[in-house]
């Protein structure tokens, strides 16, 4: 029981230490997007993006749960368009198409 305890604390404290890249590209990968574009986006994404809109991204919640290459690059930018931010609209697109491109 004992070692539970620790190992869960220890998973809290490293999921504190966790890049804004590796949050971001869970969270692609989340909603659906495959490993591969979700690590170049994230990249890009983490750079341009404030922490306040990138914690809008996690508004998306509604479609997490999929499998990583479930949605295509064209669907991820449609929802993120419910959020409104012609900011987060911009890098979403101008990510997704350099990162398709490199694929």
């Amino acid at each position: 029981m004992m070692r539970v305890a620790v190992f869960a604390a220890m998973v809290a404290l490293l999921a504190g230490c966790a890049t804004p890249e590796s949050r971001v590209r869970s969270a692609l990968m989340n909603v659906g997007l495959s490993r591969p574009m979700a690590t170049c986006m994230a990249d890009r994404m983490a750079d341009r993006l404030s922490l306040a809109q990138l914690n809008r991204l996690g508004d998306l919640g509604e479609f997490e749960g999929r499998d990583p290459g479930d949605i295509s690059i064209n669907q991820f930018v449609d929802m993120t368009r419910a959020l409104r931010d012609p900011e987060i609209i911009g890098v979403t697109t101008s990510s997704g198409a350099i990162c398709a491109i490199r694929s």
